[in-house]
């Protein structure tokens, strides 16, 4: 009888990592008491030479959740309502102060008191901290089950909250909905053949040069992270160069590689992308996009080292594909492109609708860095591009289709996202039962940034330099937007920064790292989902391939910041 082999461990689905980590998060709320910043409104200079403001918090105004003092309040809030100045000041309503000041002081919570105009941060900025009975350390722990509108928000609630978080320019509904928007359009382009008979003609044309695509693309990719921030708009070029990669003897992991790790990469030592440097240095009080010599030269050593990383890995991977952790799953490209001879027929209808793609591409591109177009405008693009693509198709019948099958290809490729969109979902959810990014509301987060900033202090330079690093790369695992994340910890850093004798520029560089290179492994990005979710590769699987790209990542950023301090970089 054949023995079971227990050293077989049987990775766990993504939804069942991302339940345990949101059970640890709701956990660490028992633990972790609440905190929370006041905030202001900072202008910066943009990297178009413009004004532009920011709201970030305020260090210095820390402090925990706490009940009210309401023997404190009872003595304080009479001699205010005399102070006419103040509350004009302070836009309290005056009527109903009076109104409350008519009840019992043991009544009283911050409820009552924000519907009068006394806000938490009114009230601290009126007394300080002397409100709170400070003898008590509040948690901010959601309930097992609940919503906004019966019993209060349940942690068992965090995938419905997670996917309709945010708005249409953002994670979660936003990315969700360019998911459902390409996934569609791409089930109509796929179905023409167009994609499958333009990688063979290109495969044919190249033969023997096949390694050079790798580096190509991969310094392609990583220029648009490094210019414009390259992140959603991955997840459909993506569609194209997955099956492209396998066709060339790759795997998908290869593919997401060379488009999304090297956009992140690439977005990890910009010189110029608005969407991270330019808004952290704004927001560090430096000249925005200073410099960018160290930067640049940055750029070019790391994303060949990336690439030679990835080529290498590419090179085992063609020589026995079987050892490739993705190998089942992307036998399904590698069918699709063998299932029959015709698809290897470069037809006039495919070259058409490929060059209707190359345009569509090159108006989002145009858009991205020229109009400011952001994901309502790409998902209409790529909407446009499906269907142009599907008309060309029915006119120059390809593959038989009709205006009946290009509606069915369209729900049929919305539908191979769907799984990847509860995802999207699912990581948001994350964040909301840590309490949410938002650094005015209390929240465990909150207090474990305002720690681990603190944790710095007193370092040598080096250390401190790479503890900020390290500290940016995890705060990534939980907050994915590079300017929320400048926004969250730069406040903290900057003067941070001063304080153990480094210059902002490394503060800025350490965020620049932490949130860029992690990006192309945290589950809770929304763009790393939906690329992955196109590629039909596992979280988990992909994880254990990252996990040592990270760890060369690190070091690479580690050895940068280290040479910057040497040089004083400024």
């Amino acid at each position: 009888m054949s023995k079971k082999d227990l050293t077989k461990f049987k990775t766990p689905h993504t939804y069942a990592i991302i339940f345990v980590v949101v059970l640890i998060c709701w956990g660490l709320t028992f633990l972790i008491p609440a905190g929370k910043f006041s905030t202001h409104e900072v202008e910066y200079e943009n990297a178009s030479g413009e004004i532009d403001t920011r709201t970030v918090l305020q260090t210095e105004t820390f402090r925990y959740m706490h009940p009210l003092n309401k023997d404190f309040l009872a003595a304080n809030l009479e001699k205010l309502y005399q102070d006419k100045p103040a509350l004009e000041e302070n836009d309290v309503d005056q009527e109903a102060f009076g109104e409350l000041l008519k009840t019992p002081a043991d009544t009283w919570d911050q409820a009552a008191l924000d519907k009068v105009g006394l806000t938490d941060d009114v009230l601290y900025g009126l007394y300080g901290d002397n409100f709170y009975d400070k003898s008590v350390n509040l948690n901010k722990t959601a309930k097992i089950w609940g919503t906004d509108d019966f019993n209060g928000f349940g942690f068992l609630n965090y995938l419905f909250e997670g996917l309709v978080s945010g708005d249409k320019y953002g994670s979660a509904v936003g990315i969700v909905a360019l998911l459902l928007v390409v996934g569609g359009a791409f089930g109509i382009i796929m179905s023409t053949g167009a994609i499958d008979a333009g990688i063979y003609a290109v495969i044919n044309k190249t033969k023997g040069l096949e390694k050079f695509a790798i580096p190509i693309l991969f310094y392609l990719f990583s220029l648009g992270g490094a210019t414009f921030g390259m992140s959603e708009e991955v997840i459909p070029f993506s569609m194209v160069m997955v099956p492209f990669v396998i066709a060339l003897g790759y795997d998908s992991i290869v593919a997401v590689t060379v488009t999304f790790v090297a956009s992140q990469l690439g977005n990890a030592v910009s010189w110029m992308s608005p969407f991270s440097v330019a808004i952290a240095q704004g927001i560090a009080g430096i000249p925005v996009l200073s410099g960018a010599g160290f930067r640049l030269a940055c750029w070019v050593i790391v994303t060949g080292l990336g690439a030679a990383y990835t080529m290498i890995y590419a090179e085992r991977i063609r020589k026995n594909p079987s050892h490739s952790v993705v190998y089942e799953t992307d036998n399904k490209f590698r069918e699709k492109l063998a299932e029959d001879d015709s698809a290897q027929e470069f037809k006039l209808g495919h070259k058409i609708i490929l060059l209707e793609m190359l345009a569509v591409l090159v108006w989002i591109v145009w858009g991205v860095m020229k109009q400011g177009y952001y994901i309502p405008e790409i998902a209409s693009q790529f909407f446009v591009m499906g269907l142009a693509a599907g008309l060309t198709a029915v006119i120059f019948k390809l593959n038989n289709m009709t205006i009946n099958d290009m509606a069915s290809c369209f729900q049929s490729g919305a539908a191979d996202l769907a799984g990847t969109a509860v995802v999207v979902g699912m990581a948001k959810g994350i964040l909301i039962v840590l309490g949410g990014s938002d650094a005015n509301s209390f929240s465990a987060l909150n207090t474990i940034l305002y720690s681990m900033g603190n944790a710095f202090a007193g370092v040598p330079k080096a250390i401190a330099a790479i503890g900020m690093y390290l500290f940016q790369s995890l705060f990534n695992l939980v907050v994915t937007s590079n300017s929320g994340q400048a926004a969250l910890t730069m406040p903290i850093m900057a003067p941070l920064a001063d304080l153990v004798g480094l210059s902002r520029q490394i503060a800025v560089l350490a965020y620049q790292m932490g949130a860029g290179f992690m990006d192309a492994f945290t589950p809770v990005s929304a763009s790393l989902i939906g690329v992955l979710g196109v590629a039909g590769i596992d979280w988990s699987k992909w994880a254990k391939f990252q996990i040592k790209m990270q760890a060369f990542f690190f070091l690479l950023g580690s050895i940068i910041l280290i040479i910057a301090v040497m040089i004083n970089f400024q």
